[in-house]
């Protein structure tokens, strides 16, 4: 049960909402009030500060939301081979394709807004670049392996993990099948 304060915010925020709608829809104003009166609780609200409030409040559902999908669940699922690929292999050139990042100096991990550090894979344009995968290799580690693709260069559903070195990836990474679990699709809008 909602407490009385929490009620009236709840019902300000949906009355400040309709005030907004309203204002937009009547677009032949010449001049749009900032403040709205609701006289049933004898409050006035600022509805640039309460648009501010409302974008905050969907960035922490986002994020929450974000947190629930690495935490418990996927978008999608695939099947395929993963392999290992260092910068410094013949065909690299050392710049990743989605964002022209240098990685020639050994840097295989990436921070991302929301899943922090993660490595970094290449996969086929099936997962737009940004897309964040979860997969588990006992080869690699013990725990699930979160990455992000920032690379392209390989077919199908098969993902390469970038390792900091052509000799790393031959030595630890190798060649095998797995299923990955797709946590988002492409970078955040």
């Amino acid at each position: 049960m909602l407490s009385k304060s929490k009620f009236y915010l709840n019902y300000i925020v949906k009355i400040s909402i309709g005030v907004v709608i309203l204002f937009g829809l009547n677009a032949s104003s010449s001049k749009m009030e900032t403040y709205s009166t609701n006289e049933n609780v004898n409050k006035s609200v600022d509805l640039g500060a309460m648009a501010i409030y409302i974008n905050k409040e969907e960035e922490a559902k986002a994020n929450e939301e974000a947190l629930q999908t690495y935490l418990w669940g996927s978008l999608d699922s695939y099947t395929g081979d993963l392999t290992g690929y260092g910068a410094d292999c013949p065909a690299c050139s050392g710049h990743l394709a989605c964002t022209g990042l240098d990685v020639s100096d050994g840097t295989d991990t990436y921070i991302d807004n929301t899943y922090g550090e993660v490595n970094i894979v290449a996969s086929s344009s099936n997962l737009p670049c940004g897309s964040i995968i979860r997969f588990e290799s006992s080869r690699i580690s013990d725990k699930p392996i979160v990455a992000i693709v920032l690379d392209r260069g390989v077919l199908g559903n098969d993902i390469d993990l970038l390792t900091p070195s052509e000799e790393y990836a031959y030595k630890y990474v190798g060649r095998s099948s797995i299923t990955y679990d797709v946590l988002r699709f492409g970078w955040e809008k």
